[in-house]
């Protein structure tokens, strides 16, 4: 796991989802969370159905890393209001064309820096109690353990489908779950 880590690849994201994680954390008390549901859903309804139709993915490469950092911004900022640090950075990494160990290597330390800061905040901010990360802590790392063991058994192709196939589910979720 760790040979597929590239600072390089990594950097923009880090500094950009920092920077959105206050942000987010603020936008807390002011987000409407059966608009947000819904808006969240419907984009991860399309985009992972776009690409996942996209058989002959092509790797586009404009914004370089203003674009990386851009994208980290906004992960940040959905990370620091819900938790959704992964789905855009995610799908930038399906627009850029990386593989799996790219994908990996950079969103496995933005997943984790980007929640643990958001995490933190919300604490420090009174607006998670302690006892919530303690409950979150074990599906965390069983999910962690899981997704290591199925990583390793996926093609990059099939790597792809799986993680669109998520986002998704994911998407269905967050819809169904802002009409009831």
């Amino acid at each position: 796991m760790w040979r597929s880590f590239d600072l390089k690849l990594v950097w923009p994201f880090l500094i950009g989802g920092l920077a959105g994680v206050p942000l987010g954390t603020i936008l807390i008390a002011h987000a409407d969370p059966q608009n947000f549901k819904l808006t969240v859903g419907v984009f991860l309804l399309v985009f992972p159905l776009a690409l996942y139709f996209q058989r002959t993915p092509k790797a586009l490469c404009f914004g370089g890393r203003l674009a990386d950092g851009a994208i980290g911004f906004a992960g940040g900022i959905l990370g620091g209001l819900a938790g959704l640090s992964g789905p855009l950075p995610i799908l930038w990494a399906s627009v850029r064309g990386w593989g799996k160990d790219e994908r990996r290597g950079v969103f496995q330390i933005f997943n984790w820096t980007v929640l643990v800061a958001a995490s933190c905040l919300q604490v420090a901010s009174g607006l998670v109690d302690r006892q919530v990360i303690w409950l979150a802590l074990p599906g965390t790392i069983l999910g962690a353990w899981l997704g290591a063991r199925v990583y390793h058994a996926l093609s990059d192709r099939n790597f792809r489908d799986v993680v669109l196939g998520l986002l998704f589910l994911s998407g269905i979720g967050l819809v169904w779950s802002s009409l009831h």
